[in-house]
């Protein structure tokens, strides 16, 4: 059984997880709290193997909680803020759940924890991994005149604009006449994710998130509502 703790300021949030946590068999709720201090404690003694932790608490944040506990448990992180969570995933959260979390959502966050707990991480994938694609090095798009060919490591990012695209490298701006679902077909879908229906990132290029939106290659762009959920699990699975 997978020893689980749940970690928030508000007693709501505490039970939705607690009904979440008891309808998976492989897991068992040993201690819930509303004061992260006390929940140190707890994770020190060897009590816990897993928290589901809130970011946002008044004597201390999640993120400070993980600095303190880290290596001896797993955290998942829940939180209405999804700006933390490219902060989260540097000091090593299993999983970042945006409130409200559904059950399928949590389920997927399990799953993640089981196998960080059984060694497998590397040699077995779960449903919620990005495909294995062939490897790609370059794309030819289609410009006024020619297919022109864009080497994958240089696109820092795609723009939508009406009728065509244009792809942004650290050196030029490539205007190519094809769709954006085109372009989002060609790009490996394990280095490029679509975060707003105009604009297709580079997902090691992204310099920073905050409030939902996504810093990178001197630009801001709002994180489309419909794309965050895949996006958060695309920077998860890095």
């Amino acid at each position: 059984m997978i020893r689980c703790m749940v970690v928030d300021d508000k007693p709501l949030a505490i039970d939705v997880l607690k009904n979440y946590i008891a309808r998976v068999p492989s897991l068992t709720l040993t201690f819930t709290t509303v004061d992260p201090l006390e929940a140190i404690t707890k994770v020190v003694e060897g009590e816990v193997d897993v928290v589901f932790l809130d970011i946002q608490m008044p004597e201390l944040t999640g993120l400070q909680f993980m600095k303190i506990v880290r290596g001896k448990c797993l955290v998942v992180l829940t939180t209405a803020y999804a700006e933390y969570a490219l902060e989260g995933f540097e000091n090593d959260a299993v999983d970042y759940l945006l409130k409200p979390v559904s059950f399928e959502r949590f389920y997927k966050a399990v799953e993640k924890v089981q196998l960080l707990l059984k060694g497998m991480v590397g040699t077995t994938r779960t449903n919620t991994e990005l495909p294995k694609v062939k490897e790609v090095n370059h794309i030819f798009v289609k410009t006024e005149y020619r297919l022109v060919r864009v080497n994958i490591s240089d696109i820092i990012y795609v723009e939508g604009l009406q009728n065509y695209v244009m792809i942004y490298t650290a050196t030029e701006k490539i205007v190519s006449l094809q769709t954006m679902k085109k372009t989002e077909d060609q790009l490996p879908i394990d280095q490029f994710i679509r975060i707003h229906k105009s604009f297709i990132v580079a997902i090691n290029k992204i310099d920073s998130i905050e409030r939902n939106r996504v810093s990178i290659g001197g630009r801001t762009i709002a994180l489309g509502e419909v794309y965050r959920e895949a996006f958060y699990n695309a920077i998860s699975n890095k």
